[in-house]
């Protein structure tokens, strides 16, 4: 595999994860479907990301507002999570953020969370052009109205954010099914 091929992958030594927004204001104007995708898949990467060892980084966009990230989700997140209130609408302009992330020497940066159109574009915008390597994961992003969906992840491919969904992430980070996780972590996607 050469270094451009390597580049497109997902690398558990190099990545962070980051959630963007899941909270109860935001997760109860989805559609339902939609909100049952964006959850089970978030999930599954924030359990991966915790066995594997990825730093997760979790955003609150103006809770008093929005509501609190939604209890499924925060439930599940490892002891060692960062997190973030905001007010800007991308996560690299919350206090501390960008100097955290950029302590930890992770150059790829997945993202997942809401909405696809304003707070997951903005910050996938910002953090490309920080100098990071953007993957946005398309079945743990959504927006209110499937147009505005479907803009941002054509706004997000053309500007060079690599597009993937979940199951990929996933078995990028572990690359091998001799990986010490791939049994545990398998198990989850079933």
């Amino acid at each position: 595999m050469d270094k451009n091929e390597a580049a497109n992958l997902c690398d558990v030594g190099t990545s962070a994860l980051g959630i963007v927004d899941i909270q109860t204001h935001l997760t109860a104007v989805m559609p339902a479907k939609v909100l049952a995708r964006l959850q089970r898949n978030a999930g599954l990467l924030i359990k991966a990301a915790e066995a594997l060892d990825v730093p997760v980084f979790v955003s609150e966009q103006y809770p008093q507002g929005l509501g609190n990230l939604e209890s499924d989700i925060a439930k599940l997140l490892p002891e060692t999570t960062r997190r973030y209130e905001k007010t800007c609408f991308s996560i690299t302009g919350a206090d501390g953020f960008l100097e955290e992330l950029s302590s930890t020497g992770r150059k790829q940066i997945i993202l997942a969370g809401i909405e696809a159109h304003i707070c997951v574009l903005q910050t996938a915008f910002l953090l490309l052009q920080a100098g990071y390597t953007v993957f946005v994961v398309a079945d743990a992003v959504c927006s209110r109205h499937r147009e505005s969906y479907e803009t941002a992840l054509e706004r997000m491919r053309q500007a060079g954010v690599i597009i993937s969904d979940a199951e990929s992430v996933i078995f990028e980070w572990m690359r091998d099914s001799r990986h010490p996780q791939f049994k545990q972590l398998q198990s989850l996607i079933r």
